[in-house]
């Protein structure tokens, strides 16, 4: 069970947003590529980046801080990397710098055949990103709740050959109220690819419930707030994962 440090980029910094407001944002830090080297140095097997900018704009706007990160850990784990991906030059780019896993979100909700051809163009370093709240999918930025079934979805991009995908509880995320374990075990059952879990991982005991469901076809959980603000030990929940789980 990978227990994978996330870096959200904003303007340039690591911050941490509640429930994908850009207005409730918290810097950690201003450099992302020291922050990258620090999750790492505590036992961090992959790193989640995203662009928070370029998900509202619908562009990269945080390659520099993105070169940064590449530059302080590229090739001593893999790196993927979501937010304001759109076309397959986008992505071409970013995998040519070092990136090793491009994550699609609304793009993929929005205009699937792109994901198709970025499935089909980049074989084994696409992954989708499914923001769902109550069972929908949302989009841009979580601000729009589409009528699509989370595991309908899921099923029909797995169709498509897509490597893995990282499951947000929108309603969890930022939040510290602990993973919805159902509903990613019932996404996971549903699939032959992995999921990764993401949102709402406050302390260890989210980690060991998370382990004890990893055989469903969960590979990892994404954690951000918790590991910033104290009420998860990083280095120990890796290490706990590992004692778990192997």
């Amino acid at each position: 069970m990978l227990i994978i440090p996330a870096i959200d980029l904003k303007d340039g910094h690591c911050v941490r947003l509640k429930q994908g407001l850009m207005e409730d944002a918290t810097v950690f830090s201003e450099d992302p590529g020291a922050m990258a080297r620090h999750w790492v140095d505590k036992g961090g097997k992959r790193l989640h980046l995203v662009d928070l900018n370029g998900a509202f704009a619908g562009k990269p706007l945080n390659e520099g801080a993105i070169k940064a990160i590449v530059d302080a850990v590229g090739g001593e784990i893999p790196i993927q990397l979501g937010g304001g991906i759109r076309d397959l030059e986008t992505i071409e780019r970013y995998l040519d710098d070092g990136i090793d896993y491009v994550i699609i979100g609304t793009a993929a909700v929005k205009n699937p055949g792109f994901l198709h051809e970025a499935c089909y163009a980049f074989p084994g370093q696409i992954m989708v990103g499914l923001d769902a709240k109550d069972g929908k999918v949302a989009v841009d930025g979580w601000s729009k709740l589409t009528g699509h079934d989370v595991i309908d979805l899921a099923q029909k991009f797995e169709g498509y050959g897509v490597e893995a995908v990282v499951y947000t509880d929108i309603g969890r995320d930022g939040m510290l109220s602990g993973v919805n374990i159902e509903a990613t075990v019932a996404l996971a059952r549903a699939l032959t690819i992995p999921v990764i879990a993401s949102g709402g991982i406050t302390n260890l005991e989210d980690v060991h419930k998370l382990c004890a469901v990893e055989s469903e076809g969960i590979m990892g959980a994404i954690t951000g707030r918790a590991i910033y603000e104290g009420t998860l030990d990083f280095a120990a929940a890796q290490a706990l994962a590992d004692e778990l789980n192997g």
